[in-house]
């Protein structure tokens, strides 16, 4: 095993977890990052291009920006939190384009448009950045637990090196958890890293999480693929195996429609044939990758039809995420913290937000806050008391199993049971309180066998804790979808079509063993 010593550890790899280093090793302390992949290549960003929450200081369009998606949110957001946003997204923006030195585009005024972004030279200048500012790197280190001291506090983490194949701890002052959201494997491109591993670490340590009931988006992709750039798609008509419109079809508002369609048997074709040339080439120019599908295929999306699905991306484009405590993005729990997908973005989205831009800004904004935060925590201690103090390991599920380990390869069933829950469009899309009982009765028996049972050495423990926190990830979606009686938000509910006044407010969910939840009062 080898050890570790820091004053703020980060876990994750994407924007929120390098601004989060960035911050912390400017504001003075000594910073390891362990990222699951290799930090600027995985994660949903580094795979492609992104709309950013950026809007220039003036009043008018500020106060536009923020209404703008408050009805599709539920009215659950915050606008004091958006107006923080908003804030630290322009700075930030403004400080990579001259620190970071990014080649932002310029408009035909000669202004620059900076409210965009190219995933791979993005997250390759901020890889760059950090290694600059002092943070050590640990590509290919998952993390696979939390350590606390014997007062509960956060003490750093264990992970797996895969390259090195062997175990390590990293004692810390304090913790970043910004490993993203939760795909469940469903093949998305850049999600394969997001299985859920931070919300399972903070409830571990006893944090809270909130909006999980927002956890159910699905993005096109061509048959086949794993693009789920729905933003083209706006420029999409949707048509039937023969060739006929379907009805009802759309990117936005329409969606279920294709999911029904789909349930069927039959295939669905998409045309971006509503695309005039203008708009043509700048989507290509936009989205080079969004295209790199269709010209190795020899499609061309504006004239030839051709075949999509939905994959599920989870509270990667959902708001669901770990509860946080205050302006910092504390949790709640002494030295953790929380940023980007890994949190609740309930704050300025309330219960949508779908790809970038929102997500964007906060995954900027909040790891920009709480590496500050972290890093003031850590300061703060003793001098010495972050590397003397005894530590235990947090983890449960996967690995310390409360009954006779299971024969290896367990994780393999367990992820297939949970894929089984939440990938269906008829269990997760289209949800029914009745069938999402039944989903929810059969993640928790999984649970008890997993926890029970569970475990694995090496790289066998990342799949097995993985697979533990897909399942735990899963019983807090369906708990607290349950627990919504209404139709608010991404959180549509066939069986309670209409929005209740009476339900305005977020719901709180958490336990491990025991899952629960509780109604929070909204913004």
């Amino acid at each position: 095993m080898s050890e570790h010593l820091a004053d703020v550890l980060v876990v994750g790899g994407g924007p929120a977890a390098t601004w989060a280093a960035l911050k912390a090793a400017r504001a003075g302390a000594r910073v390891v990052l362990a990222d699951k992949g290799y930090c600027g290549t995985s994660g949903a960003t580094a795979a492609g291009g992104t709309g950013v929450w950026y809007v220039p200081p003036e009043p008018a369009a500020r106060e536009a920006a923020m209404a703008s998606r408050e009805g599709l949110g539920g009215y659950l957001a915050d606008r004091r939190w958006m107006a923080r946003v908003l804030d630290e997204t322009y700075e930030r923006m403004n400080e990579l384009a001259v620190d970071g030195r990014y080649p932002f585009p310029t408009g035909p005024d000669g202004q620059p448009l900076r409210n965009g972004l190219q995933g791979p030279e993005y997250m390759r200048r901020m890889r760059i950045r950090i290694r600059r500012a002092g943070v050590r790197i640990l590509d290919h280190s998952p993390v696979t637990e939390l350590l606390t001291d014997a007062d509960g506090a956060v003490a750093g983490a264990a992970g797996y090196r895969r390259q090195a194949r062997e175990t390590y701890r990293v004692r810390a002052g304090a913790v970043v958890l910004a490993t993203g959201g939760c795909a469940f494997l469903s093949g998305a491109l850049g999600t394969n890293t997001n299985t859920g591993d931070g919300a399972l670490f903070a409830a571990e340590a006893g944090a809270e999480l909130s909006g999980m009931e927002f956890s159910n988006a699905y993005g096109i992709a061509p048959e086949g693929t794993s693009v789920t750039k729905t933003a083209f798609y706006s420029f999409a008509t949707f048509y039937q195996e023969d060739g006929s419109v379907l009805e009802g079809a759309a990117s936005q508002g329409g969606r279920s429609v294709i999911a029904r369609e789909l349930l069927t048997g039959a295939k669905v074709y998409a045309r971006l044939d509503r695309a005039d040339e203008a708009a043509r080439t700048a989507m290509r120019d936009a989205q080079p990758n969004f295209f790199l599908t269709f010209d190795r295929l020899g499609i061309d999306p504006f004239t030839d039809r051709f075949s999509v699905t939905l994959l599920a991306e989870g509270t990667v484009r959902g708001t669901g995420g770990i509860r946080i405590t205050d302006d910092d993005c504390a949790t709640g729990v002494p030295g953790l913290y929380a940023a980007g997908d890994a949190a609740t973005r309930e704050e300025i989205c309330g219960g949508f937000t779908g790809g970038g831009s929102h997500n964007a800004a906060w995954a900027i904004s909040s790891g920009s806050w709480a590496g500050r935060a972290a890093a003031l925590h850590a300061l703060a201690l003793r001098p010495g008391h972050a590397g003397s103090r005894p530590v235990s390991g947090a983890g449960g599920a996967g690995v310390r199993p409360t009954g006779t380990p299971g024969p290896a390869g367990e994780h393999r069933a367990a992820v297939a049971l949970v894929q089984g829950e939440v990938l269906p469009y008829d269990k997760n899309y289209l949800r029914r309180g009745d069938v999402l009982a039944a989903s929810l009765s059969s993640l928790d028996e999984a649970w008890s066998r997993l926890r029970s049972s569970l475990h694995g050495e090496g790289a066998e423990l990342v799949r097995a804790r993985q697979a533990a926190a897909m399942t735990a990830h899963a019983r807090w979606m369906y708990a607290a979808a349950l627990a919504r009686t209404e139709s608010r938000g991404m959180a549509r509910r066939l069986d309670h079509p209409g929005q209740d006044p009476a339900q305005h407010h977020r719901i709180t969910v958490g336990g491990l063993d025991r899952v629960w939840t509780r109604a929070a009062v909204a913004a």
